[in-house]
This record gives C-alpha cells, structure tokens and sequence, in this order.
C-alpha cells in the first residue's frame, strides 16, 4: 500500500555545516516525484533522511500520519534501488528477488509466487537461473527494481538508479521504470540530476540548488514558466541575453541587441518599468525572419545538421552569442558567416529581473510556494 510523504522544516548538518535548512514538502500518494539538481545540492542527502541512513538534526518526516523520524530503516517499509545495483553477486536473479521476502519469513508458497510475479514484471523470468556476472547492466538494474518491489513497500526510493548504464540503456530503463511505477501505483521518490531523464519519468519535480528547493511542479510547468533563472538553465537548455525592459503608454516593450525592440504582453503590471532584464529565450524560441529584414541581426558560427532539426550557433553584434533549432529544410542549410535576422516568440520567452531571482512573466507556478507562506 503506497503512502502519501510529508517533510516540514527538515535540517540536516554535518557538524557545523548545514546541508539542508528549513525545507518543507509533500509528496502524494502513488506519485513519481524527483528531486533534481546538480552534484552537491542536497537531493541524495534529503533521500537518505527519507530512509533513514542519515540523521534528522531539525524538521519532521511522516509517512501517511505515522512520524518516522526516529523509527528504524526497516521498519519503514521501503524498497530502495541504488545506482550500483548492490545485488548479491553470489546468488541467482531469483534468490536475489526473493531475499527481501525471506527475510520477513513469509510462506515459501507465498515467496515462489511473488518472486514468480516480479520477474515475469520485470521481463526477467528468463534469466532466474543466471548468476549477476552474467547479466548486462540493464538486466542487473532490473533484477535492483524487481527485487525492491517484490516486498510491496509503501515507498520506493531510487538514487540515481541509470547512471552506471550507457546513454541507450538509460533510455530504454526510464521508460521501464516510469510504466512499472503507473503499473504498480507506488510512492516514489527518484534522485537525479539528468534533467531530461526527470521530465521523461516524473509527474513532479523538485528542484535544488544548495541545499534549497527552488521551484516544484511538472515537467512542463518547469520548462515553460521556470521560476527563475537557475531552473531556466537548468531545465533543457537556454539563451540568457542581457536585455532592457521599457514601459511604454502602461505597455512592456522588451529591448534586445541591436536596439531590436517588441512588444511583451505577459509580463505582470506591477512589473512593467524601466530596468535591466535578464532574457531567457530557449533555441526554438528563435525564429530566422524569411525576409532578411526585421529582427536581431545575427551572424552564423556553425551549423549542426540532427536530421529532424538544424542547430545554430550565432552571434549578435554585441558580441552574445545564442543557439537557434530550426527545423531541416530539404534543400539547404544557411551557410556559416551569413547574416541573419532573428524574430522572438514573445509568447513563450521568460524574463527575469536583473539578479535572475524573478520571473516577471505571467502564469508562474511553483507548488514550493506554499510551505514559503506557512513559514
């Protein structure tokens, strides 16, 4: 039976250094929620408080209406996949899946059926009698998972469970793990800090910087409407332009090199006067004017044809330089030094204040807001 997880003003120090202060969050029953960042910010400490390997210094951790702060790691009723697998090597896949069942001493029938039930889920019944040595990297993760659901856990943590794996073994398992997670409908918790593997697999994100969560929501909620520029960098890849933000007759008219001047029409009224603007534009957020004429002129480094699409790398005259996806055309791709005028989707671009702590734009969601108010 899966758990809903609840954290309030959880601290974690190592001696004189805090890690984690004040971080408060609930995770919903049945839910792949991840927590997302880059090496050093905390996601793995606040995963292992949630299993208890880590000691809680402030704050308190439910699971469901039972605290679990000071409750022992095995009573919690977790499953948890590493990302060194960490089989028994000296066992089969089927004892492997089978050793978390043994050691609650159900009955053997009961053991054969759920070990029987797990491996055929994790389409690795074939491979029962093989020892680990002898399974691919994938294999062994698979036997990892299985093995963590085969006791039925409330929650299944997961720390960076694909990066040993090759890029195409990667994808191939979050796949797999995001349709046994629907299949299953188990509380998880996924550390990582591939942003394109967490918006692949999650139905929520949490991401962290130093210790601080900065923004939660869905994939896409984060790459749209990023509440500031840390997530816009972090979250799929982006331009950052130095720009000017202009209040015209109650109207926002962003300024971007060149002096090229348009209009804006998300960003919120309280917001719109003159300053300096952090502008971030994703590549296909750039579109090259078909007539030459009006726009960001730009000057063509490098082009990488990808099929589907070509990636340009250019620079303004101001010396920035941005990357533009367009989509391939079948009978030419613009040629390296070419001149160019570039156009915005003003619909989609952000736009923060100049320290990139703000969001100016309209239809912003961050569900961490809501433990920043009861605070």
């Amino acid at each position: 039976m899966s758990v809903n997880i609840k954290i309030r003003d959880a601290v974690k120090k190592y001696g004189d250094n805090t890690i984690i202060s004040d971080l408060s969050l609930d995770i919903k029953e049945g839910e792949f929620f991840t927590l997302l960042g880059p090496s050093g910010c905390g996601k793995t400490t606040l995963l292992r408080m949630i299993a208890g390997f880590n000691s809680i210094e402030g704050g308190d951790f439910y699971f469901g209406d039972t605290r679990i702060n000071d409750m022992d790691p095995a009573k919690r009723n977790i499953g948890m996949v590493f990302q060194n697998y960490a089989i028994f090597p000296n066992m089969t896949v089927e004892k492997n899946v089978a050793f978390g069942l043994k050691n609650r001493k159900l009955p053997k029938d009961e053991i054969a059926s759920k070990t029987d039930q797990f491996l055929k889920l994790m389409k690795i019944d074939e491979y029962r009698d093989r020892m680990p040595e002898r399974l691919s990297g994938g294999q062994q993760q698979r036997v990892a998972l299985a093995r963590a659901l085969a006791i039925t856990p409330d929650v299944l943590l997961m720390d960076e469970p694909l990066s040993n794996l090759d890029a195409k073994l990667r994808v191939e398992m979050r796949t797999v793990i995001k349709q046994i997670q629907n299949e299953v409908g188990i509380t998880t918790v996924y550390v990582t800090h591939d942003q394109e593997e967490a918006m692949a697999v999650s139905d929520r994100i949490a991401v962290m910087n130093d210790g601080e969560i900065q923004q939660i929501g869905t994939p896409k909620v984060l790459y749209q409407r990023p509440a500031n520029l840390f997530v816009a960098t972090f979250i799929g890849h982006t331009n950052v332009i130095d720009a000017k933000l202009k209040e015209k007759g109650g109207k926002a008219y962003l300024v971007l090199p060149g002096d090229y001047e348009v209009e804006v029409d998300t960003i919120r009224k309280e917001e719109i006067y003159d300053r300096n603007v952090k502008a971030s534009i994703r590549p296909e957020e750039l579109v090259v004017d078909a007539n030459n004429k009006e726009g960001i002129t730009a000057y063509i480094d490098d082009a990488v044809f990808l099929g589907l699409n070509t990636h340009y790398f250019v620079h303004f005259e101001n010396g920035e330089t941005a990357e533009i996806i367009q989509e391939s055309k079948i009978d030419s791709i613009i040629e390296k030094g070419s001149k160019i005028k570039l156009g915005v989707k003003t619909e989609k671009i952000n736009i923060f204040d100049e320290t990139g702590s703000c969001n100016l734009v309209e239809g912003v969601v961050n569900d961490y807001d809501i433990y920043k108010k009861e605070a």
